[in-house]
């Protein structure tokens, strides 16, 4: 809409009593490229987890992930409120305009059966999310939030039995966005829980990060005692979903069908439930109120040559 307000005032003269509006001022970001920075090995306490990040990437904390998602990339507070860091590549940062950033969360679920990896349905899971898209994207539009479409899988939902590890990447566009978002998906399973890395970028950077996946993914490895292979199914929790299940929620397909809604709810908390829900088009309707760019509505203006980054994790 403002590019199409900006080309009509192009087309249209201004009228001499209207004084030209002064121009507006550019947001001073020269403060990122100061945030303190990790390097080498960076323990995840909260998944009992460390990133074996060398000298090759660089992590953010907490609150300097938060100040980029909110203050950079335009999401609100609420956005980042699970957020245990972000990844980057060295020689890149967030003001870059095809740079990647890795979300880093964690959800104590219980450990995750791998019985039913061979169930995932990945054109089933694609119909699902879009079989209610033109309903959701009307209330989407009443509520003041741009209309998403889900273009397809960039990369379909698979699991590695090796590494006990899913991924999936969908290509997302958003009506107010001048090129699609890239969501890269990596979700590696522990003991207790499921330890996730979402890549955010521009669709355009697909080839770059379908390469370095395997590279991020293994970044992450669970403490001696915490790692899957440890789970004692005899004692240890078990999450109320499978593979098929997780990867189901975290694309946003009615995985409510096998555990209820309320119990999806409960399993993954309030606060972990707004990052997973982030992309449940088919399965959770139009819950897209106050999250301004989590979901694609009312995104700020980004940073000159950053692009957007709409997080649908």
């Amino acid at each position: 809409m403002a590019a199409a307000l900006a080309a009509l005032a192009l087309a249209v003269p201004a009228m001499a009593a209207e004084p030209a509006a002064a121009p507006k001022a550019e947001p001073d970001f020269s403060w990122v490229d100061k945030l303190p920075r990790q390097t080498g090995d960076v323990a995840i306490a909260q998944a009992q987890a460390h990133l074996n990040l060398g000298d090759g990437y660089y992590f953010l904390g907490p609150a300097e992930a938060k100040r980029v998602l909110t203050e950079v990339w335009g999401n609100p507070p609420q956005a980042a409120d699970n957020v245990l860091g972000m990844i980057f590549e060295a020689g890149h940062g967030p003001l870059d305009r095809d740079a990647w950033g890795a979300v880093v969360t964690y959800e104590d679920s219980g450990y995750v059966s791998d019985a039913d990896a061979a169930k995932i349905d990945a054109p089933k899971l694609l119909d699902d999310l879009r079989r209610n898209e033109d309903e959701i994207n009307e209330r989407r539009r009443k509520d003041g939030f741009a209309a998403m479409h889900l273009v397809g899988w960039a990369e379909p939902p698979s699991y590695d039995a090796a590494s006990h590890s899913a991924i999936w990447a969908r290509d997302v566009r958003f009506s107010d966005q001048p090129a699609d978002t890239l969501n890269y998906g990596i979700r590696v399973l522990g003991r207790r829980g499921v330890l996730s890395l979402n890549i955010v970028a521009p669709l355009t950077a697909l080839p770059a990060v379908r390469q370095i996946s395997t590279r991020v993914r293994d970044l992450a490895a669970y403490d001696m005692g915490s790692r899957y292979t440890d789970v004692d199914k005899g004692h240890d929790k078990m999450a109320a979903y499978g593979v098929a299940g997780l990867i189901a929620a975290g694309v946003g397909a009615a995985a409510a069908k096998k555990v209820g809604l309320i119990a999806l709810l409960l399993a993954f908390g309030k606060k972990g439930f707004v990052l997973v829900a982030a992309g449940a088009a088919a399965a959770l309707g139009w819950f897209r109120r106050p999250f301004g760019r989590l979901f694609g509505g009312r995104p700020k203006d980004p940073p000159p040559g950053a692009g957007g980054r709409d997080i649908v994790t």
